[in-house]
């Protein structure tokens, strides 16, 4: 699949203007201004310029509340939501205040088009099924959405509404920002509206595609559902790095079906070879396809939703369709095998074994409870059974491989493996785990991290009481903040480290 050379228009100089002469005049002596992230403006520290690589202070001076000053009076108004704009740009001004309303430091992040990334998956979204789109932040979701209203409004000469909530899809001000071309945008007065702001573009505009960034919450979600069956094409964001996170989000779940419980009967259970109680999909979903953004040049792609759901609650670990851009621009698509059953097989200690996707673990003595913890945050391909049995290999106690006792004894003599903890906490399984599958510590650590988040945001929404993460360097913090801050929830460090951790407020 041949694919086009990207090209990034950013209208740094306008975002230069609004800087204080000196902090201006520091960053352009960047040889790789090109490359710039966002500036960070805090009372009493010194400024910073921050690239992918480097943080740089720009002045040995500390800022003063005239320098904040300064900056505001040269952008748009500030919103309920802390942010403005540059007109007519994407670049985003946050705002810290202080308890008295008072703006103590301002976040001046870039905003570029980049003119080309949907080419990576336009037959994907020429199609007209419904597309969501999941990735961490700053992955280029809203890049990608960008674009995608473009192409469909000015290529294929559709309808297309643009929902823009923080004016982060269309700039800020009331005419749009070119990147979307001839799509319409309508901006959403808070964020708490937005879900109305979605059905009265439906009704009101007749549009035959909406485009929407961030659905984060039920009746957002509940409205996506109600555009999708009124025949609209949807091209939407979701919060959530991969189609498991949105299966363990009780709020989000419902745009790829949802999940329920099923009693079986006696029958039924052994025709299928399962428990009696099962999980299955609650309805159709929301989105026929679904997008894992890996990076800006790699990712996942899902089609039919309801078949890769349906197998994945059966067990089968979904196979997605590869995509990667290539230096020269050309995009390479790796189909998945047409027998999924012989496709993968872990690395480690458990390699080679019987080729399956999923391995089967018999937990003795071990909590079950921190088995599924272990598994659902390294997000490795297994799951729990409840006999020797069905199992691939048998997790247990180093106490109990003293005892000897004889389901152990008759597991060993059956050749079947049985893998030994020091002790029954959640660290020492995941450890265990880390080793069968392969995956590096730090990304193990990155990725519970982050799902940690977002199962307290989920928990914060269902008990409108704040949440304690676990201690995180300042790095993973910063992570958590982002993904808090997408959600629209407020939230803080607190105590001193190794001890400091986020703590998620409710509205």
């Amino acid at each position: 699949m041949t694919g086009r050379q990207t090209r990034i228009t950013d209208n740094l100089d306008l975002l230069l203007q609004v800087l204080t002469p000196q902090l201006r005049a520091a960053l352009e002596l960047r040889p790789d201004l090109d490359q710039l992230l966002e500036v960070v403006l805090d009372l009493g520290r010194r400024p910073e310029a921050r690239f992918p690589n480097e943080v740089l202070a720009l002045d040995e001076a500390f800022i003063e509340r005239e320098t904040l000053r300064y900056v505001t009076e040269r952008v748009g108004s500030f919103g309920k939501d802390n942010r403005a704009g540059i007109e007519r740009t994407l670049h985003r001004i946050s705002a810290i205040r202080n308890r008295q309303g008072e703006i103590i430091g301002l976040t001046c992040r870039v905003g570029r088009a980049v003119i080309g990334t949907v080419d990576i998956v336009r037959d994907v979204i020429e199609s007209g099924h419904s597309i969501l789109l999941l990735g961490r932040p700053g992955v280029g979701k809203t890049t990608l959405l960008r674009e995608a209203a473009r192409v469909l409004a000015d290529e294929l000469r559709k309808r297309v509404v643009v929902v823009d909530t923080s004016n982060e899809i269309a700039g800020d001000g009331d005419i749009p920002h070119p990147g979307i071309g001839a799509a319409r945008r309508m901006q959403v007065p808070v964020p708490a509206l937005q879900h109305a702001v979605m059905i009265e573009a439906v009704e009101n505009h007749m549009p035959e595609v909406v485009v929407i960034d961030e659905i984060g919450t039920e009746a957002e979600a509940m409205a996506a559902r109600t555009i999708a069956e009124r025949g609209v094409q949807l091209i939407a964001t979701a919060h959530g790095n991969t189609l498991d996170n949105l299966l363990q989000n009780p709020t989000l779940c419902d745009l790829v079906g949802g999940i329920q419980a099923v009693t079986l009967s006696d029958e039924e259970a052994r025709r299928r070879g399962t428990q009696k109680t099962v999980l299955e999909r609650k309805a159709p979903p929301t989105f026929d396809v679904l997008i894992e953004i890996q990076d800006k040049d790699r990712l996942a792609v899902h089609r039919d939703v309801a078949t890769v759901v349906d197998r994945y609650l059966r067990g089968v670990v979904p196979r997605p369709e590869l995509r990667a851009r290539t230096v020269g621009g050309d995009v390479e698509i790796s189909s998945p095998p047409s027998e999924p059953a012989q496709s993968w097989a872990p690395e480690g200690p458990f390699a080679g074994r019987s080729g399956r996707q999923i391995v089967r673990i018999f937990p003795y003595a071990v909590s079950q409870n921190r088995l599924e913890r272990a598994i659902r945050e390294l997000r490795v391909p297994a799951y729990i059974v409840g006999s020797f049995g069905e199992a691939d290999m048998v997790l247990t106690l180093k106490s109990q491989e003293k005892r000897q006792p004889k389901r152990l004894r008759d597991a060993a003599m059956r050749g079947m493996p049985v893998h030994v903890l020091r002790s029954n906490t959640v660290a020492q399984i995941q450890q265990f785990l880390r080793g069968v599958f392969g995956v590096p510590e730090e990304q193990a650590e990155h990725e519970a991290a982050l799902t940690e988040v977002e199962e307290a945001i989920a928990q914060v929404f269902e008990s409108t009481r704040s949440v304690e993460l676990s201690p995180q360097n300042s790095y993973i913090r910063r992570l958590q903040h982002q993904l808090v801050q997408r959600y629209g929830l407020p939230s803080e460090s607190q105590g001193e480290d190794p001890h400091r951790r986020v703590v998620i407020y409710p509205k």
